[in-house]
């Protein structure tokens, strides 16, 4: 984590709500599906110390042209890593999610591969980890258990139907690496020849090569067309065994 993320003022009992980015970041690591949480400093006077929380930070007027432009910062200044797939989840906002008074926080989802990410302290995070999503998570801040709680919904039933799953690879990959990912986000195995003929078919990939598969063979590689939209299927995919 790279940059330091301003510290949330008391507003003193204005009227004007704190106005926050967060973000749900995703990988798959060690073939899990995790999430990065920041845990908060003990010291300083800021609410929930010692918690773990999403990583956010406050919306710069000077800097961020709108909330996608802040989005984008904050994630550049806690991953380094510059353009992934990012996706307005949603926002949350109210009187009693933060103490130091009314605030309203924009959530994005972001879904990128672990190998481009660094973690490092940072800014006022005392730790950053990634975190199994179907582990014993640990309690969070404000409201961000909710938060992420709808952050997982929302990735998995779009797995059912689109290409999102992709954006969490490198590039190149082969299509059973492909499959692999659906099928870690998924929770379940995925129909062999049902994904192949779906992935082919679609405008989603583009042939590059050839690299060592997992099996130490020769195989076919491929990279995504255009990573800035997910491509939309007619159907969802088929449990494995089902067409």
């Amino acid at each position: 984590m790279n940059g330091k993320t301003p510290r949330l003022p008391s507003n003193g009992g204005s009227t004007r709500p704190f106005t926050t980015v967060d973000l749900v970041i995703f990988t798959v690591l060690d073939d899990v599906l995790k999430v990065l949480l920041v845990q908060r400093p003990e010291g300083g006077g800021e609410p929930f110390p010692g918690r773990w929380a999403l990583p956010g930070g406050i919306v710069d007027v000077a800097r961020d042209a709108d909330l996608a432009d802040c989005a984008r910062r904050t994630l550049r200044e806690k991953t380094g890593v510059e353009s992934p797939y990012l996706e307005q989840l949603g926002s949350w906002g109210g009187a009693a999610r933060d103490p130091r008074g009314w605030s309203a926080t924009h959530v994005y989802l972001a879904l990128m591969p672990a190998s481009g990410v660094v973690l490092a302290r940072g800014g006022n995070a005392a730790d950053v980890r990634w975190f199994e999503v179907d582990g014993r998570l640990p309690a969070l801040a404000f409201d961000h258990a909710e938060i992420l709680l709808a952050a997982i919904e929302r990735l998995r039933s779009k797995v059912e139907y689109t290409s999102l799953p992709a954006f969490l690879l490198d590039e190149p990959f082969t299509l059973p690496q492909l499959q692999r990912i659906y099928e870690i986000v998924l929770g379940r195995p995925v129909d062999k020849s049902g994904f192949r003929t779906r992935m082919l078919a679609s405008d989603l990939l583009e042939a590059e090569g050839t690299v060592t598969s997992d099996t130490g063979r020769a195989a076919l590689a491929f990279r995504l067309r255009d990573r800035r939209v997910p491509v939309v299927f007619p159907r969802t995919f088929s449990p494995r065994g089902e067409k």
